[in-house]
């Protein structure tokens, strides 16, 4: 049997799903390339024919990834797959994912089907998806809570329908780790045709097992792993990536598998996932959380100072977490700033080197000291900016005291126009926010808020993170400067341009829609 475990991305599908705010297509484009740098073999980036925004992201992503195959997902309906082989043609290679439910409970209470109904649907789906590509993965929705018998059966002429991989998931995290286990145990000796198709396994972690199952799977002869960057998804999440694939790292010698994952890109791809998904990482998650490189018994550092390994199972570097930090000020050359980048992990491609320098002297004038946390944050805020947008804050200026009331003005950019608006509000962040409100043609309410602090220290950048809800739509903003003001502002300009391009789009779809039916 094959030692490598083939690692299936789902963050921008299954994970997306659970956010409380939609996506940019360049956000998504911005995820599947840090998922392709991160080393994963297979990435499912949408559900085509959900919408005509996650057709567009899907197809964008499929003609500029070429390092990952691409997958998207579809129902065990004609019109689902025709969706993802039209979005996914521009792709060198790309999977086709269709599923169906093969639970009891699933089948009479949401298919209202037979059994043999169902089979019937799953082999017309694979086989027609066939025509588009040899690369059919098959799933059997709720597998950990359908009888073994119907299980071997769906798997088995799923195989004969020209399914390359099925996919056993726990789709409500139910199982136990021996359960599991023993369900994969069981297809491969009971399936005649199981070594004609990869299986593979996607655990939701509602008992806090997906991870778990996972691994109790490969050890049962699972070669496939779905998951996801932090463990993002549906209510309690799925299994997280960046901990199977260190579990496959750590303790390869007892496994005896393991990955093509690049282990020095995971925390760099965590935090991207992490601020653009406006999901924070709880300080103790493994791997990636704020706390798991940390140690503050005395015994412990005790130990760290002696020996890495007498608390360390891994190193924070392995990880992709440096453990250097230089201080860089306004004295710090190009060449200084092209090699902090470098070491931390980052390509010339990444970024303009003059545009880089040229925000970093503007911090370094505003704050003295700059990190390496800062410089990374300062070239994620320059990937936010889009070259399309259409609304821009030139400038503000907002008072406040002990009164009742703060003031804010403001210079604001509608496309080629220009205007002047000025508000009052219960606080400096209302009162600009009321102004920009009145700026813009939008009509808009703020769903969700909050400030946090990027780096360490007192004199940490603030981040602005907000969600804004539209036409039954929400939208996450992001902003970043040295005063939260300033950051809050970027935020709120950053979601408004990203419902401007959505009233585009629909926009120029309705158009599209008249002149047909005309």
């Amino acid at each position: 049997m094959d030692n490598q475990v083939i690692i299936f991305d789902t963050t921008l599908r299954d994970g997306e799903q659970a956010l409380n705010a939609s996506l940019s297509v360049n956000e998504k484009l911005q995820i599947a390339q840090a998922i392709e740098r991160l080393g994963v073999d297979i990435m499912e980036v949408g559900f085509p024919v959900s919408s005509p925004g996650d057709f567009e992201s899907v197809q964008k992503i499929a003609q500029t990834v070429k390092n990952s195959r691409v997958c998207a997902l579809a129902r065990a309906v004609e019109a689902d797959i025709k969706a993802c082989a039209d979005a996914l043609k521009p792709a060198d290679q790309f999977r086709i994912h269709t599923f169906i439910s093969t639970s009891d409970v699933h089948v009479q209470h949401k298919l209202k089907k037979e059994f043999t109904d169902v089979e019937a649907m799953a082999v017309h789906a694979v086989k027609y998806a066939r025509q588009f590509t040899d690369d059919v993965e098959f799933s059997c929705e709720d597998a950990g809570r359908t009888p073994i018998d119907n299980l071997c059966r769906m798997v088995e002429k799923a195989i004969d329908a020209g399914a390359t991989t099925v996919n056993i998931p726990d789709t409500v995290g139910y199982t136990l780790p021996f359960e599991f286990q023993g369900i994969i145990e069981q297809l491969f000796n009971r399936v005649p045709n199981i070594d004609k198709a990869v299986i593979s396994v996607h655990c939701h972690n509602d008992l806090g097992l997906a991870v778990a199952n996972s691994m109790a799977a490969v050890q049962a002869g699972a070669r496939q792993i779905e998951c996801t960057v932090n463990g993002i998804g549906e209510r309690a999440g799925n299994c997280s990536l960046e901990e199977v694939a260190m579990i496959m790292k750590t303790r390869e010698s007892l496994l005896n598998v393991h990955t093509n994952i690049n282990h020095h890109e995971i925390a760099r791809t965590s935090k991207m996932v992490s601020t653009l998904c406006n999901m924070p990482v709880q300080p103790n998650k493994a791997i990636v959380g704020g706390n798991a490189f940390s140690h503050s018994s005395g015994i412990h550092q005790d130990g760290m100072l002696k020996a890495s390994n007498t608390y360390e199972i891994m190193t924070p570097e392995s990880v992709g977490i440096s453990k250097t930090k230089l201080n860089l000020t306004s004295r710090s050359g190009r060449h200084v700033i092209k090699h902090r980048m470098e070491t931390l992990g980052y390509k010339d491609t990444d970024y303009v080197l003059d545009d880089l320098y040229a925000d970093f002297l503007a911090l370094a004038d505003k704050k003295g000291q700059v990190f390496d946390d800062d410089l990374e944050a300062i070239l994620f805020n320059k990937q936010q900016q889009e070259a399309d947008d259409y609304y821009q804050l030139k400038a503000q200026n907002v008072q406040c005291g002990s009164g009742e009331f703060a003031t804010a003005s403001i210079k604001f950019c509608k496309g080629q126009d220009d205007v002047i608006e000025s508000a009052t509000g219960n606080g400096p962040v209302d009162a600009l926010y009321r102004a920009i409100k009145q700026a813009v043609d939008i009509e808009f309410e703020i769903a969700d808020y909050k400030i946090s602090n990027k780096g360490s220290g007192e004199d940490g950048l603030g981040q602005a993170d907000l969600v804004v809800a539209w036409n039954g739509r929400n939208f996450h903003g992001y902003g970043l400067a040295t005063d939260v003001i300033e950051a809050s502002g970027q935020a709120l300009i950053h979601a408004l341009n990203s419902i401007r391009r959505a009233i585009t789009i629909s926009q120029l779809k309705q158009a599209a829609q008249d002149k047909k039916q005309a």
